[in-house]
């Protein structure tokens, strides 16, 4: 009989980009919910250790640490063999790593063009082409891209990030039709501004500069964007990927989900 305080258990969940932020936010709620993790992401702050082990002991599941760089194709097979050794099979994949650089096309680095394809679209090439084969004879496989807003409508200044995040979308339809009849589906997320460090500095400027309260100055810095004029909540968009792994996501496969305070309705 499945738990049903952990109904993922027994899975295999990789979350690329999933030492901070967002997907640290979904690594924990799959936990959560049961699944055995693979945290991925380059740690240039020595915290991987800490995170994975946390997440074992509060959790009860086991958690794997990759730091593949997901600029090399190669380094990505050898993640995705090592985790398949490890747990049989990657069952629900979440791309979500992610590079981004602000500057007018005109005085954007090739090398930031280059490696932003690589690590925002490529690197989910890569993973998606390697974990599907375990997933057909599984006949069950959960595949959800991270998108953006910006994959929905465009921004000044942000080329690389957007033109990626709009392809992503692309792919997550041709893998849907491709994968329909393998128990397989694939989807793609669309968040709005959710808390980083860059945002939550930026709120603090307004509120210093301005001597507003901090609800006054959220509703400053979406002006224009988010009509609900507040952070997308991390634990939002996690709940929104456990939904798709969930029976009730089982007919859910080719989507593209906003969860942006109808910023791409407004």
């Amino acid at each position: 009989m499945t738990d049903v305080s952990r109904p993922l258990q027994g899975k295999c969940a990789l979350v690329t980009g999933s030492l901070q932020g967002l997907g640290l936010a979904a690594a924990r709620s799959f936990a959560a919910a049961g699944c055995d993790v693979v945290l991925s992401g380059l740690d240039t702050a020595g915290t991987n250790e800490t995170l994975r082990r946390a997440l074992e002991l509060e959790h009860g599941v086991r958690v794997l640490y990759s730091n593949a760089d997901l600029r090399s194709p190669s380094e990505i097979a050898q993640m995705i063999g090592e985790s398949e050794t490890a747990f049989g099979a990657i069952d629900i994949l979440v791309n979500n790593a992610v590079v981004s650089h602000v500057a007018p096309i005109d005085e954007f680095g090739t090398e930031h063009w280059d490696e932003a394809v690589a690590v925002n679209l490529s690197a989910a090439f890569h993973t998606t082409r390697l974990v599907v084969p375990a997933m057909k004879r599984r006949q069950w496989g959960r595949i959800i891209n991270v998108s953006s807003i910006y994959g929905l409508r465009g921004a000044a200044n942000r080329v690389g990030y957007v033109t990626t995040k709009t392809a992503l979308l692309g792919m997550t339809r041709a893998v849907a039709l491709e994968t329909v009849q393998h128990g397989i589906t694939c989807n793609a997320i669309c968040p709005g501004t959710t808390k980083t460090p860059v945002h939550e500095a930026a709120i603090e400027r307004l509120m210093a500069s301005s001597g507003v309260a901090r609800e006054e100055a959220e509703r400053t810095f979406f002006a224009g964007k988010q009509p609900t004029g507040r952070f997308i909540p991390s634990a939002s968009v996690a709940a929104l990927m456990l939904f798709l792994c969930s029976p009730a996501g089982d007919d859910i496969t080719g989507a593209e989900l906003p969860i942006d305070g109808g910023w791409s309705i407004s």
